[in-house]
């Protein structure tokens, strides 16, 4: 093994491309391996009809500096486009119907009061509760980790549950709140408890500080967010090797590391497991059975996504807004539909309408015709389209997305633990610490830094 620090990244999603890019700048090579054909994992774009479609995130939020600074240093900042903030409506089917989130609304938390007396979203036992919320004194001891819903019902009541963060959550983990840890999901929230006891005035104390801050909630690429996993790839020019194929073992070796792709064995000073845990799970079973039991213990989630193009002169419903979200309690197949046009009109052209519909993962068995057939059904049953569209896409991922169960924090911090007793040895990706795009960039630079400090 050469003293001059080398490092195998395997995952080539965005944590093993940040990986890979800040340790290119460091001056160390890198072997990237990957075993699919494109690099990026579920940034994938794809263009139909003039329409940019995103088939996995289509944004990040802009509040979380990662993703920007990368698309900075990458030279794509004249790339960068922003939500139509002030079109950024969302709506909640209730008995079968779209209701506006109430203005003011942070999560489930109200900061106004008129607008949330006046929704027929949340009934008037659940309104009075939201007040009386604005009563409750701080813990007077540290509280354990709950589950989202039980923290949320305890503040606001089961119909908050059912109505506003179950519907928001699964759009954005694809997971369940009862399941969902509110520590390692909400973990602003549980501070605020922690500091305030009541949410509502914790929160309007923090709007009160942050006034005209301002900016944009979501930021993306005009090209799609492919574009940057592209351009990580040629900034890290000759410093990068892409090897493509599955890692079918990681050991130990002459002070460093080695892993087998292929049936043939390549080795370097540092790797890093950037891949899905139950995946570096398979790998770190013959080093440490206790982490590989923590990482295995990980839940995900899939989930799939379907584009359904129209001529704009088709689609009769205004589509003044982001789009809707559908609670459990109301779900057929979709879990949401996003309004493309309206949130990013840069990606589709004035003469099209592009609905983009979010399924959960159990739908993943059926086939295109059949998941087509249905979210039409629904589409024409919640928002009248009875058209025929003119391209439908549709995208499939199987177990892509961390669950952040109660008691991952505790999780997470042991394996970290286990993993720093073995050196040179580095973790990446969505299932430790964020599974947002700019988290997910945070935690590859973060083990990109690690490699270069090591040496």
């Amino acid at each position: 093994m050469s003293s001059a620090p080398s490092a195998i990244v395997v995952g080539g999603g965005i944590s093993g491309l940040s990986a890979a890019y800040y340790l290119t700048r460091a001056g160390i090579p890198v072997v990237l391996i990957e075993r699919e054909a494109r690099l990026g994992g579920v940034m994938q774009t794809d263009s139909i009809e003039g329409c940019t479609l995103e088939l996995g995130p289509d944004s990040f939020l802009a509040a979380k500096p990662w993703a920007l600074d990368l698309i900075r240093e990458l030279g794509l900042a004249g790339e960068v486009i922003a939500s139509n903030d002030h079109l950024r409506k969302s709506y909640i089917l209730r008995h079968g119907r779209l209701v506006p989130l109430p203005d003011g609304l942070m999560m489930v938390v109200p900061t106004k009061v008129m607008p949330l007396l006046a929704s027929s979203l949340l009934g008037w036992g659940t309104k009075i509760r939201m007040g009386l919320e604005w009563l409750r004194r701080p813990p007077g001891a540290a509280l354990p980790d709950r589950s989202v819903a039980e923290f949320l019902r305890d503040h606001y009541g089961q119909e908050s549950v059912d109505y506003l963060g179950e519907p928001l959550l699964s759009g954005v983990y694809g997971g369940d709140p009862a399941q969902l840890s509110v520590q390692s999901v909400l973990p602003r929230f549980a501070e605020m408890e922690a500091k305030h006891g009541s949410l509502t005035r914790a929160v309007l104390a923090a709007r009160g500080k942050m006034r005209g801050a301002g900016g944009p909630l979501f930021q993306s690429l005009k090209g799609g967010l492919a574009v940057m996993a592209d351009a990580i790839a040629r900034a890290a020019g000759e410093r990068l090797t892409v090897v493509r194929g599955a890692v079918e073992a990681l050991e130990r070796a002459d002070g460093g590391w080695r892993v087998r792709v292929g049936g043939e064995w390549m080795g370097a000073s540092h790797v890093v497991l950037a891949c899905r845990a139950y995946q570096s799970a398979e790998l770190a079973r013959g080093l440490s059975g206790e982490m590989a039991d923590l990482l295995a213990a990980v839940p995900y989630t899939s989930s799939m996504t379907l584009a359904l193009g129209y001529r704009r002169t088709d689609v009769k419903h205004p589509l003044n807004g982001f789009g809707f979200l559908v609670p459990k309690a109301e779900r057929g197949l979709l879990l949401g539909c996003t309004w493309l046009g309206t949130k990013f009109p840069h990606r589709v052209p004035d003469d099209k309408a592009v609905l983009r519909c979010f399924m959960a993962g159990d739908s993943l068995k059926r086939s295109d015709d059949d998941v087509i057939f249905t979210a039409r059904a629904e589409i024409r049953q919640i928002m009248g389209v009875d058209a025929e569209p003119t391209f439908a896409r549709i995208a499939r991922w199987p177990q892509s997305m961390a669950q952040y169960t109660v008691g991952h924090a505790v999780r997470v911090a042991r394996i970290e633990s286990l993993a720093a007793g073995l050196p040179g040895l580095h973790l990446a990706g969505s299932a430790y610490h964020g599974i947002g795009v700019p988290d997910c960039i945070k935690s590859g630079k973060t083990a990109g830094e690690a490699v270069a400090k090591a040496g």
